[in-house]
């Protein structure tokens, strides 16, 4: 029997009827229920030590929601992933939702509904060009700085509603963060080596604190700044690699962290939060980690390493501390917010009553 030999176009037409095939085949197994994903068990300490920290989640773009399309989005790509350009500071609200600073816009991540929306991003007035700073009030209101614009921008349901700052008032805004109780706005300018201070009511312009130099109360290019309970504010201040701790009233109370590369030193600090325990955590860029410090200083525990899985960081920068104790730290590169829990006295109560409703059942 005489076998045909194929033309080189019907060879072609072949080739890529199996490549459609595969790619179909691809994404019937992408849409189908796969292996329950195992829960990564990621603590530090590491035991037998007790465990102060847990490795909660990690978001690296929209569909990480788990809001996900059936066959035909899968294999036409009608659900396009929406994940981060370079993403910087993060906040909570009272609700849950999630805002991330970015290029041109705020991402607004519910995890709850499973969703996600922008902020910032519409042309016009309020519209972003380079994100960093971002701090949420109880009634909504969320602030965002700017460094292109040199503007503290004010949103309310999504859409811009104000600018905070005169011409030349603002030089690098980047950090910013809400003392509520004493109606208070703190924004660190890291190109004027201050943190200026506004009021919460009507935005005016109270006073500045600190000026370029290494002393007490001076500063070297501040970047993040962090509010507490009682009011005190703390200074990530870069430059002179060090956090310092002023009272509400403005004055200074200690400094913590030295230049170097052991732990309870810095090398290029940057964002920082406060848990319901008053621990400081401070975001080490160089380190590649975050490092959990007393009110008096004194280094607890380092968490993180360098590398792109869980609980590690690239490019670690912007950080918060949710009102039961949730971690949340941007990783700039690859573009993600990992979520942590610290297994502290909020988290043992709220197991507990878990574990009361469990066996009322």
């Amino acid at each position: 029997m005489r076998i045909r030999r194929l033309s080189y176009h019907e060879r072609m037409r072949n080739r890529q009827t199996i490549l459609a095939l595969a790619l179909l085949l691809i994404g019937i197994n992408a849409c189908a229920p796969g292996p329950s994903k195992r829960q990564l068990e990621l603590v530090w300490p590491l035991p037998p030590d007790q465990p102060k920290i847990k490795f909660v989640d990690i978001i690296r773009t929209n569909l990480d929601l788990e809001k996900k399309g059936g066959l035909a989005e899968a294999i036409f790509g009608e659900e396009r992933a929406e994940g981060f350009q370079k993403p910087y500071g993060v906040a909570v609200d009272k609700d849950g939702k999630i805002y991330v600073t970015d290029i041109n816009r705020v991402f607004v991540l519910d995890l709850k509904k499973k969703d996600y929306d922008f902020i910032g991003n519409e042309p016009g007035v309020g519209q972003l060009r380079n994100a960093i700073g971002i701090a949420i009030a109880s009634d909504g209101r969320v602030f965002v700085t700017d460094v292109s614009a040199a503007r503290l921008y004010v949103y309310r349901n999504g859409k811009y509603a104000e600018a905070i700052g005169e011409k030349g008032e603002f030089a690098s805004p980047s950090g910013v963060a809400l003392d509520e109780k004493n109606g208070l706005i703190y924004v660190t300018d890291t190109r004027y080596h201050t943190v200026k201070i506004f009021s919460l009511l009507d935005y005016k312009h109270i006073r500045d604190i600190g000026k370029n130099g290494s002393g007490i109360g001076e500063f070297n290019f501040p970047t993040n700044i962090a509010v507490d309970a009682e009011g005190k504010f703390y200074v990530v201040d870069t430059g002179n690699f060090r956090v310092q701790i002023f009272g509400k009233d403005g004055q200074f109370i200690r400094a913590i962290g030295v230049p170097g590369d052991m732990p309870g030193s810095f090398a290029r600090p940057k964002g920082i939060a406060i848990d319901s325990e008053e621990h400081i955590y401070v975001v080490d860029t160089a380190f590649q980690n975050f490092q959990i410090f007393d009110q008096t200083g004194k280094i607890l525990l380092a968490v993180g390493s360098g590398g792109t899985d869980p609980g590690q960081f690239l490019l670690p920068a912007g950080m918060t501390i949710d009102d039961q104790d949730k971690i949340y730290v941007v990783n700039q590169i690859p573009g993600t917010v990992q979520i942590f829990q610290y297994l502290g006295e909020k988290w043992k109560e709220k197991m507990e009553q878990t574990g009361e409703a469990a066996d009322k059942k």
